[in-house]
């Protein structure tokens, strides 16, 4: 089964960024924990700051890909050319967000993505990017 990880804006800052919000983890510390705890999946993983980068993935892995976990980050709130880009491909998106965006300022509270996604996972940290990869196993 092959699952992509698409992360957006400011994600590659995992780590150093807002602990208290983020944890102290990075990302590609986590997919190695990923990848070893589940060792017969094909895990992708692809990070950018550029929304276009980002349609251009989703693009890429959307007709190929058994699933794709996508964190659009700021991108989520305010995307529509990424919300169109899930809803043209046939991969089933999980959206997901290691804070809780319903907790936090009300501009988060809006998802340009959720209309197209298979479903979503926020406020668990890291461990939201597990949870959704197994709605797809």
């Amino acid at each position: 089964m092959k699952i992509a990880i698409i992360n957006g804006p400011n994600l590659n800052l995992l780590g150093k960024r807002e602990p208290e919000v983020y944890g102290n983890e990075t990302f590609d510390s986590f997919l190695e924990t990923l990848k070893s705890k589940y060792p017969t999946l094909e895990l992708s993983y692809f990070q950018s700051n550029i929304e276009g980068e980002l349609i251009d993935k989703i693009q890429e892995v959307g007709f190929t890909y058994d699933g794709i976990i996508l964190n659009a980050a700021a991108y989520t709130h305010t995307s529509v050319g990424i919300g169109d880009a899930v809803k043209a491909i046939i991969t089933p998106v999980i959206e997901v967000h290691i804070s809780n965006t319903f907790a936090r300022e009300t501009f988060r509270h809006q998802s340009f993505i959720s209309p197209n996604a298979k479903g979503i996972i926020i406020g668990f940290g890291l461990k939201s990017y597990e949870l959704a990869l197994h709605s797809f196993l």
